[in-house]
């Protein structure tokens, strides 16, 4: 038996209507799927992820190439079907238990952005100097530190950075345990934002 979602794979160009129709459903502005776009025009798209599930694009990211740090990305945006938000793919599930003792540790597997956090994170895990060769130095996000900073983030360790976006939501993601110190320099297309 499947339990959550499918595994992540990349976004071609066949994904991409699909990625705008996911990212207008999951923002009140369509401003995120215009970043999109433009980090795509821009050729500064680093890699973007989606997560299946039924034929439908479940859950999205995109990580682009940071102006500076040389060699980091930017982990935005980040998005999942409203109506799949916080496991509520499993609530519809008829094994699904609601309400029961085991209702919690059965949504898990079902949160979108959890996985695909895990799975981010897992990979500045691996031991191969190969695979961590093709990832970025670094991942910056600007978001909710208790979300992301259960998933490798680390807001402690961005604490030396400069950046035109408030310090008490950078967090960063990346092998090691140092603290850096450097300006953040976003993409062009987050200055239209």
């Amino acid at each position: 038996m499947v339990v959550g979602p499918d595994f992540s794979s990349s976004v071609k160009e066949e994904h991409y209507e699909d990625v705008d129709a996911l990212l207008k459903a999951a923002f009140p502005t369509n401003a995120e799927a215009r970043l999109v776009r433009q980090l795509r025009a821009d050729g500064d798209m680093w890699f973007e992820c989606r997560k299946p599930w039924d034929g439908r694009i479940g859950g999205y990211f995109a990580l682009s190439r940071m102006q500076a740090p040389n060699g980091w990305a930017c982990l935005a945006p980040m998005a999942v079907r409203p109506e799949w938000q916080g496991g509520k793919l499993a609530e519809n599930n008829p094994n699904m238990e609601v309400g029961g003792p085991k209702d919690e540790l059965y949504r898990r597997p079902w949160r979108f952005g959890t996985r695909m956090l895990q799975e981010l994170e897992s990979w500045y895990e691996l031991r191969s100097e190969k695979i961590r060769e093709r990832l970025p130095e670094a991942i910056v996000v600007l978001g909710n530190p208790s979300f992301y900073g259960r998933h490798g983030f680390s807001q402690q360790r961005a604490r030396r950075l400069k950046s035109p976006f408030p310090l008490e939501y950078t967090l960063i993601l990346r092998h090691g345990d140092d603290v850096p110190e450097g300006e953040l320099i976003y993409p062009r297309a987050f200055a239209g934002q």
